[in-house]
């Protein structure tokens, strides 16, 4: 037996010198180290020997068995080590080169003047709330106070999906959601893409972005209303804008009003750009919230009254920022956006 030993270990050693890759290092370590390796069926076929050869060739085999495993981590270390110098070699890089410009982007100036618009009532103690964008026709329509027969409920003013799903025309369906879902107080501003079917032109698209704000407690009044708009457009826009409240019909609120402001160009002076006027065009729409939108939502309008207002972002946007075509703000033009 010990003689076949050393045969075999003659025979292991020859074969690890003629290795030269990590698969057949590994092929050679199953077939002598393995569970069904050389080594392992001389240490089964010990039953057949005497008690003194027992001890001896155990300990010539664990001898064997641990000087190949010390050749195979050997021979394993040197093939990695050439292994990667050869990768190193292959990919090794010149470091004089000039390195690759990397542009990093921005806020699109949409995103940008959202983001304005929020922080601005945030500081004013509202919070933010979001909406899906496919909507229902009871949260877009019915529960809104809006007539069937109002235009806007036309296959021909708005993307139907079904007789009872559709793309929301306005944010204020975040409103309705809201007031169910939550006990007054609120006070809530919600901002985000809205759909009509509208001809593209320099100021219209049938996508384009709304911001709306709610605000529902106790003895809420039109002063409240005024009050919260004219902090607003002054925060925007600076301490020396004015507003002015036009009345107006929205089947939601009760009374209703646009807002106009000042002219930027001239501040409230006149010029060509407003007319002579000293007013900018209508920047949004504004009410006290009709009793029939509270009942509808759960809210008692004898407890409660409260104030809406929405404008739109796009308009904000091209004001801000003197564009004079809304169709720059979709077209992903570069030239035109590596401006903000």
């Amino acid at each position: 037996m010990k003689e076949k030993i050393e045969d075999l270990r003659s025979i292991a050693i020859k074969e690890l010198k003629e290795i030269n890759n990590l698969t057949d290092l590994d092929n050679f370590r199953v077939k002598y180290l393995g569970k069904k390796g050389e080594l392992t069926k001389i240490l089964r076929g010990m039953g057949s020997l005497s008690q003194e050869e027992r001890p001896l060739v155990g300990k010539i085999v664990n001898e064997l068995r641990g000087e190949l495993e010390d050749n195979i981590k050997n021979i394993k270390s040197n093939l990695e080590n050439k292994k990667k110098n050869e990768k190193l070699k292959n990919e090794k890089i010149d470091i004089t080169l000039p390195g690759e410009k990397i542009n990093l982007g921005h806020r699109h100036p949409l995103m940008q003047t959202i983001e304005e618009l929020e922080n601005v009532f945030l500081n004013m103690g509202f919070s933010v709330v979001e909406g899906p964008e496919v909507e229902t026709v009871e949260n877009n329509f019915d529960a809104l106070n809006s007539p069937e027969n109002h235009p806007s409920r036309d296959m021909t003013d708005t993307f139907y999906i079904t007789d009872d799903i559709l793309l929301r025309t306005h944010t204020s369906p975040v409103q309705i959601r809201t007031m169910k879902e939550n006990k007054p107080p609120l006070k809530i501003i919600s901002a985000g893409r809205t759909f009509r079917f509208d001809d593209v032109d320099d100021t219209h698209s049938p996508m384009f972005h709304q911001l709306e704000g709610l605000v529902i407690d106790k003895n809420i009044t039109m002063a409240n209303l005024k009050h919260t708009i004219d902090m607003f457009i002054k925060e925007l826009f600076g301490e020396g804008m004015k507003t002015r409240f036009r009345p107006h019909y929205f089947p939601f609120t009760e009374p209703s009003a646009e807002v106009d402001v000042s002219c930027l160009n001239c501040m409230g002076k006149g010029c060509k750009s407003c007319n002579d006027t000293g007013w900018d065009m209508e920047l949004l729409g504004c009410g006290m919230v009709h009793p029939e939108v509270l009942r509808n939502c759960g809210i008692n309008p004898d407890e409660y009254s409260g104030f809406a207002f929405g404008l739109g972002v796009d308009r904000i946007a091209m004001v801000k920022y003197n564009i004079d075509n809304i169709r720059l703000l979709f077209e992903n033009d570069m030239r035109f956006l590596n401006q903000f």
